[in-house]
């Protein structure tokens, strides 16, 4: 018989509290209409629970909030920098360290530093601003995701792995066009799934062997860090900080959204064991962020960054959050709602294929899934599919579609309760019940790039 010391609980309480706008039906729909469909548009205050990102949106400790009050704010040479750097090197252990204001900043000037057109950089999965940097220089970035992703509904402790023979195949061209090889941790674009130790070191052996740099975009490396604590053999006993110190030992450098496992709201960094490259990205910073000891930030956003890199790594906390985002997805598929399994570290993904067989990917079935979700409870999530990842041909003008059209619902951390998440299940549970009355949408308005976050969308 299990005890009541078993049962897992949020390993904080809650010291301030905002306010909802319990928004109605019909503002909702005003809300959306207003919005274009693009619930990138609408406004905070429309939002019930907002679950479009958990990048920069979570609940800040005490001592965060302490850190900022001690944050200085001197141009050069900060005591909160040096702070910050202290954290960044006893846990990433790279020689440079390279704050950014955020993670795409840190992409940007790694890609402005080492990809020229024409190159390609592979990856498990490149999420959106990554390949958003690398086409925008007119590289390619390389999806290898291991075959096992492939399955949504079967489950696999490490379904966020690379493809190693892929990998292997790509380097051993040899005809120079790979600046670098990336791995993700863990893989946001491939349903949050985590990677292994084993994957990861395999990975860099390979980049090594090809003497290619092997870089990490390590924006969730302390959910990733705890997925091998708990599945991966030789690891049970192994403290979270220990993992994280091995991850970033088989790499050359790392990219950082300090927005997601900094635990802050904003801030990332850029790190390198390379000196000349360190020297190359710290000129880009001076000229696009600011002086390389504040980067775009403010001490007091060092500060916290500092602090919550380290509660990331807390073995309660993390306890907590993954038996969190896995309540959620099990409470929905039990009712037959399609998601990838086992459920990720930081969010659900509900395959809206499989839920709205109905609705061509020409219709969007994702896009379609994300409004219908926010005009029935006031739930924001994002479409990760068609609109994020296809678009128009630029040689034959023709669009193109995803392999997959999902619904991410990210948890942001230590900012909602049980009671909120069950809110969420029954509007999901709902919403599958009527899932063969929806309709789907088409793009009216949309950029050349990145159009999810401002294209205009019309329903059918």
């Amino acid at each position: 018989m299990s005890s009541p010391t078993d049962r897992i609980i949020e390993p904080f309480r809650i010291k301030v509290v905002e306010p909802i706008n319990m928004t109605t039906p019909d503002e909702r729909e005003a809300y959306l209409k207003d919005a274009g469909f693009n619930l990138f548009r609408v406004p905070s205050e429309g939002v019930l629970i907002d679950l479009l990102t958990d990048s920069g949106t979570g609940a800040m400790s005490a001592e965060q909030w302490a850190g900022i009050m001690r944050g200085d704010e001197s141009y050069a040479g900060s005591p909160s920098y040096h702070r910050f750097e202290a954290a960044v090197r006893d846990i990433f252990g790279f020689q440079h360290v390279i704050p950014t204001h955020q993670g795409r900043a840190a992409e940007r000037i790694l890609v402005a530093t080492l990809v020229k057109a024409g190159d390609t950089i592979p990856n498990n999965t490149h999420f959106d601003t990554t390949r958003g940097n690398i086409e925008a220089a007119g590289a390619t970035a390389l999806d290898l995701p291991c075959p096992e992703s492939k399955a949504f509904d079967v489950p696999h402790p490490f379904k966020g792995n690379i493809d190693l023979d892929a990998l292997r195949k790509k380097l051993s061209e040899k005809n120079g066009s790979v600046p670098f090889a990336m791995m993700t941790i863990t893989n946001n674009g491939g349903g949050g799934q985590p990677v292994s130790m084993a994957n990861i070191r395999a990975a860099s052996e390979i980049c090594r062997e090809a003497e290619i740099p092997f870089y990490i975009d390590a924006c969730r490396f302390a959910e990733n860090a705890f997925f091998i604590r708990s599945r991966e053999e030789g690891y049970a006993d192994t403290a979270l900080l220990d993992i994280a110190r091995e991850t970033f030992s088989y790499a050359d450098g790392c990219t950082m959204s300090a927005k997601k496992d900094g635990m802050a709201n904003i801030g990332g960094f850029l790190c390198t064991n390379d000196s000349a490259v360190a020297r190359q990205e710290e000129e880009l910073l001076v000229l696009t962020e600011g002086f390389p000891t504040y980067g775009g930030l403010a001490g007091r956003d060092l500060e916290a960054i500092a602090i919550g890199l380290y509660e990331a790594l807390d073995l309660r906390y993390q306890e907590y959050r993954h038996s969190s985002t896995s309540y959620l997805g099990e409470q929905i598929s039990e009712v037959g709602v399609p998601i990838i399994q086992p459920p990720g570290g930081h969010a659900i993904y509900i395959d809206a294929k499989a839920m709205l067989p109905h609705l061509p990917v020409e219709e969007y079935p994702g896009q379609a899934l994300v409004v219908e979700l926010y005009r029935t409870g006031g739930i924001r999530g994002v479409e990760i599919g068609s609109v994020m990842f296809g678009g128009r041909d630029p040689k034959t003008g023709e669009n193109f579609y995803s392999d997959y059209e999902l619904v991410r619902l990210a948890i942001p951390r230590r900012t909602y309760t049980k009671s909120q998440i069950d809110y969420v299940v029954d509007c999901i549970k709902d919403v599958h019940r009527r899932r063969s009355e929806l309709r789907g949408v088409r793009i009216i308005e949309q950029p050349e790039r990145l159009r999810h976050f401002t294209a205009l969308f019309e329903m059918l």
